[in-house]
């Protein structure tokens, strides 16, 4: 009970725990940024390079066809076969402006098979191709 000659003391919002919610939902969301990794294609070994230029497609479409160890291929990570990888890309280079082709070529692969896809890819019309590396450690 309050005696009458008590001041009244003013109601008091304690910020600290909502301080700690809204620092643990960002960390939340930091690390969670950090595992959205954009892999297109299957994953090889790709060979060392440089000299590395690095693909602008802003407003082109972007698909990557790679070639795995074993010379298996696939396009955006779907099995296709070599006559049949030229007509799925080509499907794609008519929906879009102009195809930019990422050749995901593990470097174990012999370089006949590497030529004989680029060779498929570079006969169709508004296709682009690029070669993925990776540059060497220091």
């Amino acid at each position: 009970m309050r005696l009458p000659d008590e001041p009244e003391l003013p109601p008091q919002i304690n910020i600290v725990p909502m301080i700690d919610v809204i620092f643990a939902i960002l960390t939340f969301f930091i690390l969670s940024t950090l595992f959205l990794t954009r892999s297109e294609g299957l994953p090889v070994n790709l060979p060392k390079a440089t000299n590395t230029v690095q693909t602008q497609a802003s407003e082109t479409g972007r698909v990557t066809v790679t070639i795995a160890q074993s010379g298996e291929l696939a396009l955006d990570r779907q099995p296709v076969t070599l006559d049949t990888l030229d007509q799925r890309v080509r499907t794609l280079a008519t929906t879009k402006q102009q195809l930019v082709v990422i050749l995901n070529a593990d470097e174990a692969v012999p370089h006949g098979r590497v030529v004989a896809v680029m060779d498929r890819l570079r006969g169709i019309d508004g296709v682009k191709l690029a070669i993925a590396t990776i540059r060497p450690q220091p």
